[in-house]
């Protein structure tokens, strides 16, 4: 699929409406453009890790969304 409908709920959301604990897919955005990180996500303590390895991620997401 090359894009979401507005009725999809893997649409992005504002990165300040994310859950906390909870896996989450993010995007970050540099000079090139948006970008999705390829590993799930999760906000601690205000701040940002890897789910996975638990380190800190060292970008700053603009939006998030359900991970599949």
């Amino acid at each position: 699929m090359l894009y979401q409908t507005k009725r999809s709920n893997r649409a992005w959301k504002p990165i300040d409406t994310a859950p906390t604990d909870k896996d989450v897919e993010l995007q970050a955005s540099d000079n090139f453009g948006p970008y999705t990180l390829t590993f799930p996500c999760r906000r601690r303590d205000g701040s940002w890790v890897n789910s996975r390895s638990l380190g800190a991620i060292e970008v700053q997401p603009t939006h998030w969304r359900e991970c599949r």
